[in-house]
């Protein structure tokens, strides 16, 4: 057995490495043998459990925070769309009101040329170009949610109805206050009475 054959600790003497890359006897290119891995170098698996018991809490908490911030965010967005879901109700009824406004201002404006209208209809005068306007006029005015009203025959209602006098009603006897004539329409616009009719109302008799 040569010097070479004997293991390095067992070598007496001095010990020289060969370190060249190319083996004199076989001239074979040496590789440099593979790193063995360390032993004793693992973790044991208490220590790893350890590690991750500790950080559970951590973790935990995290999550904790994680959903009250959430919770926080989905209650200022529920809060803005609600806010803002009032918001548009608010104008769109200020928008209502306003137009509503506006349409019996101008109505109102209107009320004498509808009474003229409806006079000349009454004396059957209502005809050529002018009953054109005029029906063009009361159908703008219909567009727009206006409505006359007031007939003979008509239950009394004080609030539709103005009474000017008392008179019999030429077709009979009545149970109940009965419109027996009607000396000027009323108008509304909706459920607004912008001008009551003014009629004469009939009386049921009373038994002696």
């Amino acid at each position: 057995m040569t010097q070479r054959d004997v293991p390095e600790e067992e070598r007496e003497g001095p010990v020289v490495r060969d370190r060249r890359r190319i083996d004199p006897e076989t001239g074979q290119v040496r590789r440099p043998p593979s790193p063995q891995p360390e032993q004793g170098k693992e973790e044991p698996a208490e220590a790893v459990e350890g590690e991750l018991l500790e950080a559970e809490p951590i973790a935990m908490a995290k999550v904790r925070e994680l959903e009250e911030l959430v919770g926080e965010r989905t209650a200022d967005l529920q809060r803005l769309q609600a806010e803002y879901a009032n918001y548009k109700k608010r104008v769109d009824r200020d928008r209502a009101l306003s137009r509503q406004g506006g349409v019996e201002v101008v109505i109102s404006d209107l009320l004498p040329v509808l009474d003229s209208i409806e006079a000349a209809r009454q004396h059957g005068e209502l005809d050529g170009g002018f009953k054109l306007v005029a029906d063009e006029l009361e159908r703008l005015a219909a567009k727009h949610g206006v409505e006359v009203f007031g007939e003979p025959g008509d239950a009394f209602d004080p609030m539709l109805h103005e009474a000017l006098m008392q008179m019999p009603y030429e077709a009979g006897p009545v149970a109940e206050p009965t419109v027996a004539a009607v000396m000027q329409r009323g108008v509304r616009v909706g459920d607004k009475v912008l001008r009551p009719a003014r009629v004469g109302v009939a009386q049921p008799a009373t038994e002696e």
